[in-house]
This record gives C-alpha cells, structure tokens and sequence, in this order.
C-alpha cells in the first residue's frame, strides 16, 4: 500500500486507519481483518493492537469513512479464525507448549493463562478477548488442554462478538462527540495505559517484593 506510514500503526492509529480508508477505500477491511486475526491467532503477534484499534477503527466509522456494520462483522470473523487457528496449533502441539522447548512462546504469558483458564474454564475465552497479550494465547492453552471444538467455538465466537460490539461500538458511538473526535490521540493513549497499566504495576510490584 503506498502512501500509507506504517509506523503510524503503533503510534497513530487514528491517522494510520483514515489514510488506508480514504486511499484504498475497502482494501481497509481486508487490512483489519489481517491486523486482528494475527494478533489472535499468531501468540507471536500479540504486539500488534487490538482493543485500541477496534475503538479508534469505530470512531473512524463514526465520521463516514468506514460502514460500522462491515467493520464490525470484519472483526468478528478475524478474531474467530484467529481464534481457531491458534485453538488448532495448541491441539497440534499439546503438552509440548509447557516443557520450554517452544521459543516463540513467552513462558510467562503462558503460565498467567494457563492458571486463569484453570481457574474460569471456558469462560477464559470470553474474559480473555478483553485483556491484551491474554486474548492471543486462550485458545492455545484451550487447544493444548484438549477442549472440544464444539465448546471451543461458542465460546470463541460470543467473546469476539462482545469484544467487537463493546470496542467498535463504544468508538461509533463517541467518535462525533468533539471532545473525543478532536483528541483522538489522547483518548488512545488513556485507552493504553488503562489496558497496560494494571499488568505494568504488578510487575514493579513483584520486581519490589522480589529485591
């Protein structure tokens, strides 16, 4: 895609969603749909944004230059075959996801999961679709705990239907308040640190009580 920075995908996602929407036009639903569907279903790409492009992807909406009803269903259908793609790799894999021998997959991100889903079962896949990092490796830790596909699914898909709902919603329906339309920024940057700060604060928590 010429023209478009993509650099502003982690530092601008207002400018960055507005430029692939009027140059490219509905090539931006392919590209939300590629977005979200990595960050699910690659534990790898959980880097890339999900929360706060769903709200700004919305607002952005709120202003014409992208169909809410399209977006939202782009998103759903990302997130769950991203989800079932993820689910397949942790069936595929199994018990070998715990035994270090896998690089690519953040040990300590695993475990945070793997003792929320023993915790909350299923409704892990639902919970997680809301907390960054998480939401990308539920469905390995369901796929390698051996949860039916049938059960897998219900669950994966009413998570990504509320998530998109909530997030892709929740920025229609604020992106023409002016206040909010003309800060986009600084309301991503708060929706940032409101998703990272929690799991930022009980790292130096546990970094203190460690020393």
């Amino acid at each position: 895609m010429a023209g478009i920075n993509w650099l502003d995908l982690f530092g601008a996602l207002d400018r960055f969603l507005l430029a692939v929407a009027n140059e490219h036009g509905a090539l931006a639903y392919g590209l939300l749909f590629l977005i979200v569907f990595a960050e699910t279903g690659l534990v790898f790409m959980a880097f890339l944004p999900g929360d706060s492009l769903l709200f700004v992807a919305g607002a952005i909406a709120a202003g014409g230059a992208l169909q809410v009803v399209p977006l939202a269903g782009t998103i759903i259908l990302g997130a769950s075959l991203g989800n079932a793609l993820n689910f397949a790799i942790g069936k595929w894999l199994g018990s070998k996801i715990y035994d270090g021998s896998i690089g690519w997959i953040n040990r300590r991100s695993l475990d945070r999961t793997h003792a929320f889903f023993e915790k909350h079962g299923g409704k892990t896949l639902i919970a997680a679709r809301f907390v960054p990092v998480v939401r990308s490796f539920a469905p390995l830790v369901a796929g390698a705990s051996a949860m039916s596909p049938q059960r897998f699914q219900a669950y994966s898909v009413t998570g990504a239907a509320l998530w998109s709902i909530a997030l892709v919603g929740g920025g229609y329906m604020f992106g023409n308040v002016p206040i909010v339309r003309d800060h986009l920024g600084t309301v991503l940057l708060v929706g940032l640190a409101s998703a990272f700060g929690p799991v930022m604060l009980l790292g130096v928590v546990r970094l203190v009580r460690g020393k």
